[in-house]
């Protein structure tokens, strides 16, 4: 077996967390000055390791091994979330350097917006499988302030570079170690999650529409009150969901807007941000039907009009049990019983990955389940067991 360098493996962690430090996490948005400085220090540290780095169109960085194959792909992300933790991503990533340092035929690669600070959503990864336009570029627009992406790439100085597509047949397949971003794990006493499959999330824009009028003169029975109904919408969505989701099913309503949004003036209008998750198209489609059907009963019984908008939806990816196989050998080589099978409940590349080579995804717990925080945090002697059972799950899947 491989030697893993874990010191070296830690001080590498440890210096990306240095560029953007927030508090005790990050804060790298996607093209930021930290960004732009964190990816020249990632092509170094590839360059140490051994590797022939390059950078992208959109920024996605890739470390490509100079030698014979079969290769594996390792990697993940080292933007952050705004003033967010230390680990997302960049913990795939470093891992990536970890065994191309201890001599591993791999291809390091950290994808660029994994967060999904510009509108496109997982830029860099759908980009590397030929499923962003160059249209969609042109389209695209920074989630908070606006910018269009045009002028981020320009800023960022990667205008006119070519976007990277990844060859599939190069690669026996990818691996992305990450912290689990909940609690299960810790909850369970494990030290070790080997993923089974990434939730699909499907998202919706409700739209709910009444009549603005004043607070104080209009009557209880004359009014046409938006934000009453969407209140009672979304408790009855939370009634009704636990009898048709699946055991690991998650709903949220990550934004009510009212308008105009005064104390003394009836919401005339409401607007709802939601979605769902799970491992399970056919889950999915209950309670897509199940909120439809809520939607309709709420048209019938309100005396204002709710209409539902899709915004997107994708596809759960479920993990190559090839992969899975080599994870879970090197799991109970090194942690006997410490580790269990989990879905994940977030997003990550691996799933846009896995839709044109094997894909695999390794967790380490969280403490406390914190995550998108700047107190997000792992347990040192975690993150050193997850990199050299990645490491020993690569030599199984090259052997």
């Amino acid at each position: 077996m491989r030697e893993i360098d874990t010191q070296a493996f830690l001080t590498d962690l440890h210096d990306l967390r240095a560029i953007g430090r927030f508090r005790t996490g990050v804060h790298r948005p996607t093209y930021s000055p930290q960004d732009m400085e964190s990816r020249r220090w990632l092509m170094r540290r590839m360059e140490a390791c051994g590797l022939a780095p390059a950078i992208d169109g959109v920024g996605t960085v890739l470390g490509r091994h100079p030698g014979p194959g079969p290769h594996l792909l390792v990697g993940s992300h080292i933007e952050s979330q705004n003033e967010a933790g230390w680990l997302d991503g960049a913990l795939g990533v470093v891992a990536g350097l970890a065994l191309a340092r201890a001599g591993l035929p791999v291809d390091v690669c950290a994808f660029a917006d994994e967060e999904g600070h510009f509108d496109i959503g997982f830029l860099g990864s759908r980009s590397a499988i030929g499923e962003v336009t160059e249209a969609e570029i042109d389209a695209s627009r920074n989630r908070t302030d606006g910018t269009p992406l045009r002028e981020a790439l320009a800023r960022a100085g990667l205008a006119g570079l070519p976007r990277m597509r990844l060859e599939a047949g190069r690669y026996r397949g990818f691996l992305e170690l990450h912290i689990e971003q909940g609690t299960q794990l810790e909850a369970a006493g494990r030290r070790l999650g080997i993923v089974t499959g990434i939730v699909a999330i499907w998202q919706w824009r409700i739209v709910i529409e009444g009549a603005q009028d004043h607070a104080g003169g209009t009557t209880m029975a004359e009014r046409r009150d938006a934000g009453l109904a969407a209140v009672r919408l979304l408790a009855a969505v939370d009634a009704a969901f636990p009898a048709v989701c699946g055991e690991r099913s998650t709903w949220t309503t990550g934004r009510i807007t009212l308008d105009p949004g005064a104390p003394s003036i009836i919401p005339g209008r409401a607007e709802i941000l939601f979605q769902v998750r799970d491992v399970s198209v056919p889950v999915l489609e209950r309670m897509e039907a199940t909120l439809k059907a809520l939607i309709r009963e709420s048209n019938r019984r309100e005396r204002c009009t709710a209409t539902l908008e899709e915004i997107s939806r994708n596809s759960p990816a479920l993990c190559d049990p090839g992969l899975m196989d080599a994870l879970s050998a090197a799991a109970e080589a090194l942690c006997p019983g410490g580790w269990q099978a989990m879905p994940s409940g977030a997003g990550h590349d691996a799933q846009n990955v896995a839709k044109v080579m094997p894909a695999a995804m390794l967790f380490v717990p969280s403490i406390g389940g914190i995550s998108h925080h700047w107190s997000e945090d792992t347990k040192e002697e975690d993150l050193a067991l997850g990199v050299r059972v990645l490491g020993a799950a690569a030599e199984r899947a090259l052997a």
